[in-house]
């Protein structure tokens, strides 16, 4: 007797996880100074800094933002998750990308998650993550500024949709050397103006009085906030756990799309006896 779920020609759609047992997905925030790694069913598993041991000493394979060295991302994923995932399961894989880098960090990333052996890669901005982490209502407009180790972004999202963005190659891991909190303040306030400027909306304007998402480590340093908000006339809503806000927005656009239809595996077809 045939099952009701074999019935030939019928599409059979994944459960939610981690009810799903035949497959598995994966959410990596692959930045310059951490990676962040979240598995369907098991939440965040991996924290640490992004770095690579290939024998010469440490090494680095991204830097401000930007894929310096997928071979090497390729043996730090393998190294950290190659033990962790099921046997013979080819996983789905989202991966945060910052907005700016386009086709580049998306072919290099794509590159180094080979190793994985993924069934799909999918790319998400990071400022869409962060939004979504922060439970936003995409259907209204929102300026979204994260603050890493590295990179500083300034995003406008409406209707959930990078508008405008603008980028600095200066972060927290700055501060102390060449960088004051003030300077890192007025770096985020040049690129608001900036969108400010080319809104001929009222969009950023009501994203401003709504509240700044304000996420990435930056946003758990009291001197930024601090200065933030006496510089920007304009409230912060920081994200909880903003730190990790990028990788958990990517673990909901995963659970989403696992259940997306166009995601169904092929039908099953009754074998004959």
């Amino acid at each position: 007797m045939t099952a009701p779920h074999d019935l030939p020609g019928e599409t059979v759609l994944h459960r939610p996880w981690p009810r799903c047992r035949r497959c598995c997905g994966i959410a990596l925030d692959l930045g310059s100074a951490r990676t962040r790694v979240w598995i369907a069913g098991k939440g965040t598993v991996v924290d640490v800094p992004t770095v690579t041991f290939p024998g010469t000493g440490a090494i680095h394979p991204v830097q401000r933002g930007t894929i310096v060295d997928a071979a090497g991302c390729a043996r730090m994923l393998q190294r950290l998750l190659g033990h962790r995932l099921p046997h013979f399961t080819r996983p789905m894989v989202i991966v945060t990308t910052p907005v700016l880098d386009g086709v580049a960090y998306r072919t290099r990333a794509r590159a180094a998650v080979e190793v994985l052996r993924p069934r799909s890669v999918l790319t998400v901005p990071s400022a869409r993550s962060i939004a979504l982490a922060a439970d936003a209502d995409m259907s209204r407009p929102w300026v979204v500024v994260d603050i890493g180790a590295h990179l500083t972004e300034a995003v406008l999202l409406c209707d959930g949709a990078v508008t405008d963005a603008h980028r600095t190659a200066v972060g927290t891991s700055d501060l102390g050397e060449t960088t004051t909190p003030e300077q890192l303040v007025e770096a985020v306030a040049e690129m608001l103006t900036a969108i400010r400027r080319h809104d001929r909306t009222s969009l950023t304007a009501g994203a401003l009085r709504r509240g700044i998402l304000l996420a990435g480590g930056g946003a758990l340093r009291p001197e930024i906030t601090r200065a933030l908000t006496a510089r920007l006339k304009a409230p912060l809503r920081i994200v909880p756990a903003p730190h990790t806000a990028a990788v958990r927005g990517a673990a909901r656009f995963l659970q989403a799309a696992h259940t997306h239809p166009s995601t169904a595996p092929p039908p099953l077809v009754a074998r004959p006896r």
